[in-house]
């Protein structure tokens, strides 16, 4: 299992699963990110947080712990 957390810079990786309970998974799918979308990871912060990627034509970023409840493939 692959998350986006683990996506390098440059990639686009389709989600496959949101993990997550309630209010977070909400929050999530909210943004634009649901399954079967494509997600094309920009930047990364130094620290590795947050990490900003483009979803459905806009750009949004996301922290890692969000970021690890999002399943993803190639």
């Amino acid at each position: 299992m692959k998350t986006l957390k683990e996506a390098k810079i440059g990639e686009t990786v389709k989600v496959v699963k949101l993990h997550g309970e309630g209010a977070i998974k909400r929050r999530i799918m909210d943004m634009g990110i649901t399954k079967g979308i494509d997600v094309y990871v920009r930047k990364v912060a130094p620290l590795g947080d947050p990490i900003e990627v483009t979803v459905r034509g806009y750009e949004l970023s996301l922290r890692k712990a969000d970021a690890e409840m999002i399943e993803v493939e190639e």
